[in-house]
């Protein structure tokens, strides 16, 4: 299974930038899939959670300028990020809760990172 994201790249504060994360492999099962960002020098903070059947959830830092969603029939979570700000710089992450096959458990795989660096 692999997670790669991809949408990142440098903008201007004020800004859009729809990140995307395809998910590949050996996928009998997606459930939770989610997105985090990692500023410079800070821990990961989760932003926001979609389930399968697209319930959404936001956590403060993802709430008012984010919106994720997700296209089960790609295998692909988005997440929309409008009114960017200097803060909003460093690397995004997503994850998602997979099942590999009808008996085996659900595992959280990781993608490598999207880099978003927004400029005064």
């Amino acid at each position: 299974v692999q997670l790669v994201e991809s949408g990142g790249g440098k903008v201007q504060a004020g800004g859009s930038l729809r990140l995307s994360c395809v998910a590949s492999g050996d996928l009998y099962s997606i459930e939770d899939m989610r997105w985090y960002h990692q500023a410079p020098g800070k821990q990961r903070e989760l932003l926001a959670t979609i389930t399968s059947s697209g319930t959404t959830h936001y956590e403060d830092s993802g709430k008012g300028r984010f919106s994720i969603s997700r296209d089960n029939a790609q295998n692909t979570v988005y997440l929309q990020m409008n009114s960017l700000e200097l803060e909003d710089t460093g690397v995004y992450y997503c994850d998602a809760d997979i099942s590999r096959g009808r008996l085996l458990p659900l595992l959280r795989y990781w993608g490598q990172g999207t880099q978003v660096t927004v400029s005064a």
